[in-house]
């Protein structure tokens, strides 16, 4: 297992920001990284991804509003929340997937290490 541990979630009003944080093991650094979301209903979606070059894939449910990123000095991955909405609710897994496969949302979702996972209630 990979050891991924996420932090800043929380409670925010709606239209307000939140910024989650994920530090994972200094191996990962070159690995394909991303946010996952479980909602209410149980559906997950792979919201952000970021590969080892630094290109970025969205949601189209977050475009625009959410924002990942890496520090790889700190081993810690971001993803600044804008904007947020009601169904933004969800528990927010950090994600991360050896080299090799394809870096999207979908490969993530089938084959990524997730950490423990971190709240967020928008309301």
């Amino acid at each position: 297992d990979v050891q991924l541990v996420e932090s800043g979630g929380g409670s925010v009003q709606a239209g307000g920001s939140l910024r989650i944080s994920c530090v994972s093991p200094r191996y990962t650094t070159r690995w394909c990284m991303g946010w996952i979301r479980q909602g209410p209903n149980n559906a997950r979606e792979g919201v952000a991804v970021i590969d080892s070059d630094g290109s970025t894939n969205y949601a189209d449910s977050v475009k625009g509003r959410f924002t990942i990123s890496k520090d790889n000095d700190k081993n810690t991955l971001y993803l600044q929340m804008n904007s947020l909405k009601l169904e933004d609710t969800a528990m927010y897994y950090c994600a991360t997937m050896r080299a090799g496969n394809f870096c999207s949302r979908v490969n993530l979702l089938r084959f990524g290490y997730r950490g423990q996972g971190t709240q967020v209630t928008v309301s």
